[in-house]
């Protein structure tokens, strides 16, 4: 299993819906609107990094109102 947490800019006014839609997201835990230079953080899991990817590609940053999205992945050290 991998996870990451996908960092998200939006359109001017639209984190709270691009948050909500996201969070439908099949693979996504948990997205939130924020303050700061991000407007919605997200975690999500996929089986492995490549299923991450289209996670990322095919789904998230093709809600409507994404402007920038930067993907953390997550690491045990």
């Amino acid at each position: 299993m991998v996870q990451a947490y996908i960092l998200v800019q939006t359109e001017v006014g639209k984190a709270a819906d691009v948050a909500l839609n996201i969070g439908q997201i099949n693979g996504v835990t948990q997205a939130d609107d924020v303050t700061g230079p991000y407007d919605v953080i997200v975690r999500a899991e996929a089986d492995n990094v490549d299923d991450l990817g289209k996670l990322v590609v095919a789904q998230i940053q093709a809600v409507s109102g994404i402007t920038r999205t930067l993907t953390c992945p997550i690491v045990h050290i």
